[in-house]
């Protein structure tokens, strides 16, 4: 079977910046992130990775490139991933990010599941629209404190008043 996906740059512009793609349902989270840094002009050297995301497109298990990961806890790589392992008509979209310093963001979202044409080479890109930026849309970190970060809670700090440091020790 053959996936049809839809990958939209996640930009604070007025223009959709997409590209539709279309790849074999066994090829790995690897192939298809050649086929989108192919696609938008990336030369695909940067790091990367795919999240699976629910219907509300929040971010969850992240499937990376290369193992970063640290101690018995190895995370999923994207060559040794099946697209069809991942992705299905219940569970559609992952989130993409590229080259974690300008942190390109994709919303990456199966649109249909067809049967493979023949003569098609695959991966394939169906349809472009809109021309990626010269740089990547910035990103708003920013919170007024640390409270206004979603999930963080400042009182895990402490109260450091009480500590005997010398604020002029050096």
């Amino acid at each position: 079977m053959i996936y049809r996906f839809r990958v939209v740059l996640d930009n604070d512009t007025d223009e959709d910046i997409f590209r539709d793609l279309e790849i074999r349902e066994t090829d790995t989270l690897e192939d298809l992130h050649n086929a989108i840094t192919q696609s938008f002009g990336f030369d695909g050297l940067e790091m990367a990775s795919f999240y699976v995301s629910n219907d509300e497109w929040e971010q969850g298990e992240e499937i990376s490139m290369f193992d970063v990961g640290e101690g018995n806890e190895s995370p999923r790589l994207m060559n040794e991933t099946e697209l069809s392992s991942v992705v299905d008509e219940s569970q559609t979209k992952l989130i993409y990010v590229y080259d974690f310093l300008s942190m390109w963001t994709f919303y990456v979202e199966l649109a249909e599941i067809v049967e493979e044409a023949e003569g098609t080479d695959y991966p394939n890109l169906m349809y472009v629209h809109g021309q990626i930026p010269d740089s990547a849309p910035e990103k708003n970190f920013e919170a007024e404190n640390l409270n206004d970060l979603d999930g963080f809670d400042n009182n895990l700090l402490g109260d450091y008043d009480d500590l005997d440091f010398d604020e002029n020790w050096n």
